[in-house]
């Protein structure tokens, strides 16, 4: 809000249709909610609240996660398997979620997902795996992951490590449901909502859906969540967006 031309209850009234409206929102869809002529506008108060919803104070995932990559964007010619990654309209995604398990009605153990984090990435190298786990997961903590040779010993030296070789590509999302169900939600989300992203505000869009996930139960308590983040947070500005940094 530093500085800003716009009316301080278009601000309030932006969060709360971005924090409470459960499949997000565009920036036509603010336009028109604000009921504003200006397109430029809706989209510089989304992407400032999208570098909002990032707390530089929040807890690191625990217990037991699964871990994996996906690929987001258009198709890659010549490319194959986790090299597809350098293909130019994609942009590969580190991803670990939070497994609970709780008893439902009948007594019965099952399980959840939890918290989730999401990340982009040039490799799934080891040294690329080891900062993202490092930054965002407890030491001890149980981690489930495939057979990729970037979750190597050194990687995974302070976490309980457990490998589910998958046999077929098929396999993978039964291996690893709750990861697997976030990436397709993701993608979901990114092409129904906002129709596909340019790479390079991605981030700023995984941190969104970040937001959204980890706060899906309490949609009031995210629009208390996302301006207390927003007050604290240091202003954008609209230079910093259209170069696709995350940071104030």
């Amino acid at each position: 809000m530093h500085r800003s031309k716009i009316p301080i209850q278009d601000w309030f009234w932006a969060a709360y249709m971005v924090a409470t409206h459960t499949p997000g929102l565009s920036a036509k869809q603010l336009q028109r909610y604000l009921g504003t002529s200006s397109y430029e506008t809706a989209w510089y108060l989304l992407q400032r609240f999208r570098r909002a919803m990032v707390n530089d104070n929040r807890t690191t995932l625990s217990g037991t996660v699964e871990a994996d990559e996906t690929l987001i964007g258009g198709p890659a010619k010549g490319k194959k398997g986790r090299g597809v990654a350098k293909g130019e309209n994609k942009s590969l995604v580190l991803g670990m979620v939070e497994v609970l398990s709780y008893k439902d009605s009948g007594g019965k153990t099952k399980k959840r997902a939890g918290r989730v984090r999401l990340e982009v990435a040039e490799t799934a190298d080891e040294q690329t795996i080891w900062a993202f786990l490092d930054k965002n997961l407890r030491p001890g903590s149980k981690v489930q992951t495939d057979g990729w040779r970037g979750y190597s010993e050194t990687a995974l030296l302070d976490y309980q490590h457990k490998v589910k070789v998958q046999d077929s590509p098929q396999s993978a999302s039964r291996m690893a449901p709750h990861i697997h169900r976030v990436f397709s939600n993701l993608k979901t989300w990114l092409l129904g909502t906002h129709h596909g992203v340019e790479p390079k505000y991605l981030q700023a869009y995984l941190d969104e859906f970040v937001f959204r996930f980890n706060q899906r139960q309490y949609p009031m308590a995210a629009f208390q969540t996302l301006l207390g983040i927003t007050v604290v947070k240091t202003p954008s500005t609209l230079r910093k967006i259209q170069l696709g940094e995350t940071t104030g």
